[in-house]
């Protein structure tokens, strides 16, 4: 299986859109096979879509974020893509989590309160 983890610096980025880029790893058998990190592809011009397709393209098949708006979410879902959101903490320490199928998720952190995200 492949995830992506939206990613700033050592951290789940709490807007996926709107992050650096994202740290891919393959997990088989409960092992991390491969990661690398890959550059967001529209993290200085936010382009709505843009980077669902580009995640579908890079075959991934589940999506770890603080934040997403739920356009973004519809259209991962509309791939077969299975989206966490409402996840914080250190990239490691969540692959772990992920791993060991004890990762925290909630709500988006991209539509609390006044940090709300403009979709």
């Amino acid at each position: 299986m492949r995830v992506a983890i939206a990613t700033e610096g050592d951290f789940v980025a709490q807007h996926f859109g709107k992050c650096p880029g994202f740290t891919i790893v393959d997990i088989e058998n409960g092992k991390i096979t491969r990661k690398n990190f890959v550059e967001n592809p529209s993290y200085k011009s936010h382009q709505p879509g843009a980077v669902p397709m580009f995640l579908k393209n890079q075959n991934v098949d589940y999506v770890i974020a603080g934040g997403m708006g739920p356009k973004a979410i519809m259209m991962f879902e509309s791939f077969g893509i299975k989206v966490f959101v409402g996840v914080t903490g250190k990239i490691e320490e969540v692959i772990e989590a992920f791993i060991k199928g004890t990762l925290t998720t909630g709500e988006s952190l991209c539509e609390r309160g006044e940090h709300r995200c403009q979709h």
